[in-house]
C-alpha cells in the first residue's frame, strides 16, 4: 500500500467514524451546483437516513431554479435557511474544493465539526476531517465507497443519485477521469436498478426551445485567439432577454466549444443575471493535458479540476479575453 493510498484509507475510516458517532447532520455543496454536487447531496442524505440519522440538505435560495437538466431530481426537502439547531449538527461539504465556493457566512464562520468530502485536486482541506480522493472521477464515487464501508444497503434511490454524479462528471464516460473503477461502479448501480436510458433522457434530452436559441447565440458569437488555441464566447444579459432564456440554461454550452478542432482552452463568459458576487461567471475547459485551467481559475478566487474549472470576475469581456490569452502563452 502506497503512502497516498494509506492516507486515503485513513481518511475514509475517519469520515465513517464521524458519521457513525453523529446523530444530526447538515449537508451542502458548492454554489452553482452541477450533477455531481446534487447527486452526491441526495445520495449522502439517503445514506444518513438509512443509518437512522437526522439529515437536512441546504442550498441557498439563489441556486433555484436549478438548470433544467437537474430539475427531475427529488430536492423538495432542501432547506434554504439554516435549521434552528445548526450549532448541534455535523456539517458535511460535498464536492466543494474551497469553502469560499459556499458563500454563506453561517457555514463558514460556525464552530461545527466539518466533514469535507471531495475529489478536486486543489481542495484546500478546510474540514475538521477531510476525505479528498483526487483519483476518484467524482465525489459520487467516493460516496459509493463509503456506502460499502458503512454497511449500508444500496437502494435504487441512492443508485440513481450516484449515477447522476458519475455520468455528469465523466461526460458520459468520455472524459479522461473515466477508468475501470468508474465502470465497475456504473455496473453495480445499474444492477441496483438505475434506469440508464431514462436518466440520460432527463439529463440531456429535455431542453426547452429557449435553450436552443441561447445555444445558437453562443455558437454564433465564438471567437478564436492564439492560433485557435482559445475558443471563447460571451453570453450577455441581452441574450437572455431576447431568447427568453435564463442563466441556468447556459449549462452544457461549453462542451460545444471544447469540440472545436485545435482548441486547447474553451471558455464561456456569461453575465450573472441573479446579481451574484461578480458581474460575470467564466467557465473553462481544457482539451490539452499541458493546460491546468484550475490554476487559471484560482487567480480569480475560483477553482475546479485541471480540465474543468471556473471563476467569477468583474473584468470586462475584452479583459477576460486578454487574461486568458496571457495564460495560454504562459502554459504552452
Amino acid at each position: 500500500m502506497t503512502e497516498a493510498t494509506e492516507l486515503l484509507s485513513t481518511e475514509l475510516e475517519q469520515v465513517a467514524d464521524e458519521i457513525r458517532q453523529g446523530e444530526r447532520f447538515l449537508l451542502t455543496t458548492h454554489e452553482n451546483p452541477d450533477g455531481d454536487a446534487l447527486g452526491s447531496l441526495l445520495a449522502m442524505h439517503d445514506i444518513l437516513e438509512a443509518l437512522g440519522k437526522d439529515s437536512v440538505m441546504f442550498l441557498a435560495a439563489k441556486e433555484f431554479p436549478l438548470p433544467v437538466e437537474y430539475r427531475f431530481l427529488p430536492l423538495e426537502e432542501v432547506f434554504h435557511e439554516p435549521p434552528a439547531d445548526l450549532a448541534d449538527r455535523v456539517v458535511i461539504f460535498l464536492d466543494c474544493g474551497n469553502i469560499d465556493r459556499m458563500p454563506v457566512d453561517f457555514l463558514r464562520e460556525g464552530e461545527n465539526t466539518v466533514l469535507n468530502i471531495d475529489h478536486h485536486h486543489d481542495n484546500t482541506r478546510f474540514g475538521t476531517v477531510n476525505l479528498v480522493d483526487v483519483d476518484a472521477s467524482c465525489t459520487a464515487e467516493i460516496l459509493y465507497d463509503l456506502v460499502g464501508l458503512l454497511g449500508v444497503e444500496l437502494t435504487p434511490e441512492m443508485a440513481n443519485a450516484l449515477y447522476v454524479g458519475l455520468i455528469t462528471d465523466t461526460g458520459n464516460f468520455m472524459y479522461e477521469n473515466t477508468d475501470a473503477r468508474s465502470h465497475r461502479m456504473a455496473a453495480a448501480l445499474i444492477e441496483t436498478g438505475v434506469d440508464v436510458n431514462g436518466t440520460y433522457r432527463r439529463l440531456y434530452e429535455h431542453a426547452p426551445l429557449e435553450k436552443l436559441k441561447l445555444v445558437a447565440r453562443a455558437l454564433e458569437g465564438i471567437q478564436r485567439f492564439e492560433e485557435g488555441l482559445l475558443a471563447i464566447t460571451y453570453i450577455s444579459a441581452d441574450d437572455y432577454r431576447e431568447t427568453g432564456a435564463s442563466e441556468p440554461l447556459t449549462e452544457g454550452i461549453i462542451h460545444q466549444l471544447r469540440t472545436i478542432d485545435g482548441t486547447a482552452i474553451a471558455a464561456v463568459v456569461r453575465d450573472q443575471a441573479d446579481g451574484g458576487r461578480a458581474a460575470h461567471k467564466v467557465s473553462l475547459r481544457s482539451t490539452d493535458g499541458r493546460v491546468d485551467v484550475s490554476a487559471i481559475a484560482r487567480k480569480h478566487r475560483g477553482g475546479g479540476h485541471r480540465r474543468a474549472a471556473g471563476f467569477g470576475t468583474d473584468l470586462s469581456y475584452p479583459q477576460v479575453v486578454e487574461f486568458l490569452r496571457d495564460e495560454i502563452r504562459s502554459q504552452l
